[in-house]
């Protein structure tokens, strides 16, 4: 782009050096308007962000069991937390809880899921179908031809109503489960059982009768251990053996014995007992006896 400059032959030469500089300038300022308008381009908006760490409420899936949370018979997981362990200070056989709770893997559970970790309420059982009594046609009861009115049918006794049970009912007088002496005591904190000595291979016993809930080894620091279910209040724990001589759902004796002595998840040949009255540990030697 360019443009003519004036000619004007009749004007003083410094007239016209004027004229051509104002044309000059007119010519780059013509210049500049259009090699911006080539460079502008329209912008609509700015482009759209999608935010994707952005959680909608519909994307938040509760945890399995989340709306029995804080209700008594359920227990809600902590971090740490295994099935063994949760069913253990609860006083229940883990495979209840996991048959309880519907769980394929007794291992997947995770933090902030709810348990059920008492048995569910049996259904109520549907009232009995009244039987039926045939009448005879027209009403007439047959009664056979005697002068003798018949005799009243005896009124049968109330039957006697169940006798109380009684609070202690699930009480039981343990035995010492080994013969060594106690090397640790019972601390609520610290040792939720006592320890007692002995030597690789000296016999376990089962303090009272029972059923094996658990033989494994799948509790981290108990080593091989067994846990005994003797009734719906009293569990007991026998861990750190060498051998385990029982399996699980086996019912055994009040001192039978059940495992050998080892050191297995500890740092010495003891065994570790604990007592559990409903799932909390107590402190085994106020219920065995004096030595």
């Amino acid at each position: 782009m360019y443009m003519r400059f004036p000619q004007a032959p009749g004007l003083p030469l410094e007239s016209r050096r004027s004229a051509w500089r104002g044309a000059a300038v007119l010519t780059v300022l013509a210049a500049l308007l259009v090699t911006a308008g080539c460079s502008t381009r329209r912008v609509s908006g700015p482009a759209p962000v999608e935010d994707r760490g952005l959680v909608r409420p519909a994307d938040i899936v509760p945890l399995p069991g989340a709306e029995n949370a804080g209700k008594p018979g359920y227990y809600t997981v902590k971090p740490g937390d295994t099935l063994f362990r949760i069913a253990l200070d609860n006083g229940q056989n883990w495979r209840d809880v996991q048959a309880w709770n519907s769980l394929a893997n007794p291992n997947a559970i995770e933090v902030g899921q709810v348990l059920r970790v008492q048995p569910p309420a049996p259904a109520p059982h549907s009232a009995p179908a009244v039987a039926s009594t045939p009448v005879s046609p027209a009403g007439v009861v047959s009664r056979p031809l005697t002068d003798t009115a018949p005799a009243a049918a005896p009124i049968p006794a109330p039957a006697p109503a169940p006798a109380p049970a009684s609070a202690g009912a699930d009480e039981l007088n343990f035995v010492w489960p080994a013969q060594g002496a106690v090397v640790s005591s019972f601390d609520e904190t610290t040792n939720k059982g006592v320890s007692i000595s002995g030597k690789i291979g000296d016999p376990v016993v089962a303090a009272a009768d029972g059923r094996v809930v658990y033989a494994g080894a799948g509790l981290r620091g108990y080593g091989n251990l067994i846990i005994l279910k003797h009734n719906n209040t009293y569990l007991t724990a026998y861990a750190h053996n060498q051998a385990l001589l029982v399996r699980e759902d086996q019912a055994v004796r009040q001192g039978q014995k059940i495992a050998e002595m080892g050191s297995s998840d500890t740092d010495r040949v003891k065994l570790h007992f604990e007592v559990r009255r409903l799932g909390k540990p107590v402190d085994p030697i106020g219920y065995l006896p004096k030595r």
